[in-house]
């Protein structure tokens, strides 16, 4: 009941609240932050009356489930013969379409007709196909699961996937999608938490312990704290291709395969998509091909800086590479302003290259939105020589 205790309810209320509103409401936002819908209102109807019927579903008895099968599968027969009366029409317009072509070819000369266009057959099958078959196909929104937890649980979690690679660039709403969505399992020593050669149908963070990956009776790798292992069976819808053992007892967070492509590997398409065209711009990346700014872009993490805050510190070992993307800064050096930057401009590229200290401070001149790409993507994906051609002289 904690947080009700200055509301003037029943406890009877409070464990409504607690045990039935609020679960409800957790998820029903969370989909609504991720998806943000222009109006969120019908968006939330529609979300609750998903909810309803899935959960009608689970009360249904058997014969009832069967019942329904049989309609589905009935349904599915008819739109199949539909499908096939369709493509027969079309295939027959197409003939006709041929006739057509080696008539018009003997009176050539001729103007076609006024509206001829609107009168072809193809035309207006095409139309019917779209209206038969494309309600049928349209996609459903995604619902993630929301899996009840304890703040200390979230906060433990959180902790974990800021630190693997596949889970750190998420924004802050899609990662708390995937927190709602985890589910924590303990496995003892010894327990088998993969089989080699099965489907994939989840993966797992390990938060503590330890796990083998074993082929054979060889281990390939021992994955510690932080670790994502069965990603792979996921990434590429591919059998499981190792086992895995708990070499002593470990805490695992598990996520499954539909929210991992909805979210994960959707996120990782906008990030892609929105970086590339932005990179496109940037005069230093002028000579990439569009493969190339592809991989730039997955590697690339966003931060944000306030007005005042220091980005880099004259005279610290650098890092990282940045690209600001939106505000602006300003470099000094002996407290003197030698340069500012704006959006599309980069600096720290020296420091990195010449493995030398920062030779001057940069801080945010206003809400400065950086792009930052660590020292080994660094020396990976960019041309160092061209960089140094076009550098900035302080960092």
């Amino acid at each position: 009941m904690e947080g009700f205790d200055n509301l003037k309810i029943s406890d009877e209320k409070k464990k409504y609240i607690v045990e039935l509103l609020n679960p409800v409401l957790e998820e029903m936002v969370a989909e609504c932050i991720h998806r943000m819908p222009e109006d969120p209102v019908p968006f939330m109807l529609q979300w609750l009356e998903q909810k309803r019927v899935a959960e009608d579903d689970k009360q249904l008895s058997a014969e009832e489930k069967e019942k329904m099968q049989a309609d589905n599968k009935s349904l599915q027969e008819q739109v199949d013969k539909v499908k096939s009366q369709m493509q027969e029409a079309a295939k027959l317009a197409a003939d006709g379409g041929a006739v057509e072509e080696e008539e018009e070819e003997d009176d050539e000369d001729d103007e076609p007709p006024e509206g001829w266009a609107r009168e072809q057959p193809i035309k207006a099958r095409q139309s019917v196909s779209a209206e038969a078959y494309g309600e049928w196909n349209a996609k459903k929104a995604f619902v993630a699961p929301m899996i009840a937890k304890t703040e200390e649980q979230k906060d433990r979690l959180k902790n974990c996937l800021v630190k693997s690679f596949l889970f750190s660039s998420l924004d802050a709403n899609d990662l708390t999608i995937i927190i709602g969505a985890m589910k924590e399992v303990v496995v003892e020593g010894g327990k088998r938490v993969i089989k080699q050669g099965d489907d994939g149908d989840f993966l797992f963070v390990i938060e503590s312990g330890k796990l083998d990956c074993i082929i054979g009776e060889k281990v390939v790798k021992t994955c510690d704290a932080g670790d994502v292992f069965g990603e792979l069976a996921l990434l590429y819808n591919c059998p499981r291709a190792a086992n895995v053992d708990a070499k002593e007892k470990s805490v695992l967070w598990q996520l499954d395969r539909d929210t991992f492509n909805h979210i994960v590997k959707e996120a990782a398409q906008k990030k892609r998509n929105r970086y590339d065209a932005f990179l496109s711009k940037v005069p230093l990346l002028a000579s990439m091909d569009s493969y190339e700014r592809s991989q730039l872009a997955d590697a690339l993490k966003s931060e944000t800086f306030n007005d005042g805050m220091r980005i880099v510190m004259q005279g610290e070992v650098g890092h990282k590479f940045y690209i600001i993307e939106e505000g602006s800064a300003v470099a000094t050096k002996g407290g003197v302003e030698v340069m500012s930057y704006g959006v599309g401009d980069y600096f720290g590229e020296l420091a990195l290259i010449r493995n030398q200290p920062r030779a001057a401070t940069v801080m945010a001149k206003g809400c400065t939105k950086l792009l930052s790409l660590d020292s080994s993507s660094f020396k990976r994906l960019l041309n160092v020589s061209v960089l140094l051609e076009r550098s900035t002289k302080y960092t």
